[in-house]
C-alpha cells in the first residue's frame, strides 16, 4: 500500500545553487546531497522532499522550466468549499496565502501569476531561478 510521497524531482541547471535559493529565499532546509542531486524540504516537515536534480544522462531531452504541478501550501491544509461548483477542495487559509505571497514578493521571488482570488480561496504561481513554477495556495 502506498502511504505518501518521499520526494518529487525538479530539474535544475545547478543543484547546489538552486538549493541555496530554496533555502535563502523560500526558507527550506537542505537535507542531503548525493551526486547531481540536492534534497530540500520546507522547515519543520518530514516529507515530501524536493529532489533538485542537476544535469545528468537520465534527463534525455527534458529541461528545467514550466509548470511542475506541485502545490506548496501555506500553513495547515483545510477543506474549502468552492462557492461556484460546490466541490470540496484542500486549500490553505487565504489570509496565510496572501501573507506568504507578500513575504516572498518582498524577497524578490518572481510570480508568473500574481495573487488571485478564486471561489475556493487564494493562490499564486511562483517561479524559481530555473523557470520551474509552483502554486502557493
Amino acid at each position: 500500500m502506498l502511504t505518501g510521497v518521499g520526494s518529487v524531482a525538479v530539474l535544475v541547471q545547478d543543484a547546489k545553487k538552486s538549493a541555496e535559493w530554496y533555502r535563502d529565499v523560500l526558507g527550506f532546509e537542505i537535507v542531503g546531497n548525493v551526486g547531481h542531486t540536492v534534497y530540500v524540504k520546507p522547515r519543520g516537515t518530514s516529507e515530501p522532499l524536493l529532489h533538485l536534480c542537476g544535469p545528468n544522462d537520465a534527463w534525455e531531452s527534458d529541461r528545467p522550466g514550466g509548470r511542475t504541478g506541485i502545490w506548496l501550501h501555506c500553513g495547515p491544509v483545510r477543506v474549502q468549499r468552492d462557492s461556484q461548483s460546490g466541490q470540496v477542495l484542500p486549500a490553505s487559509d487565504p489570509e496565510e496565502v496572501e501573507r506568504t505571497y507578500r513575504e516572498l514578493k518582498a524577497r524578490g521571488v518572481e510570480f508568473s501569476e500574481e495573487l488571485t482570488t478564486a471561489a475556493w480561496g487564494k493562490y499564486a504561481i511562483l517561479r524559481d531561478p530555473d523557470g520551474n513554477e509552483f502554486e502557493i495556495g
